[in-house]
């Protein structure tokens, strides 16, 4: 039983973080920063025919990937 809090509070103490860092990075996001280079990378794909338009930000989305897999590495420790 003893066990089974402490696993609790560990999980609600790592939400709590992951709550925090998620509204940081709204925080920054909302107020403008990232706006130039977010998903604008060399290597995201954009291709404009007539009215319509495809995005996709590939390298964007990888380099979010490979930070997200470090921040979830260093608190798995």
């Amino acid at each position: 039983m003893v066990r089974y809090l402490a696993e609790v509070r560990d999980v609600g103490r790592m939400l709590v973080v992951f709550g925090g860092v998620i509204a940081i990075i709204g925080l920054l996001l909302w107020s403008g920063f990232g706006v130039g280079w977010l998903g604008h990378l060399p290597g995201d794909i954009r291709i404009e025919r007539g009215s319509s338009t495809f995005y996709f930000p590939i390298v964007t989305c990888i380099i979010v990937s490979v930070v997200l897999t470090l921040i979830m590495s260093f608190f798995r420790r």
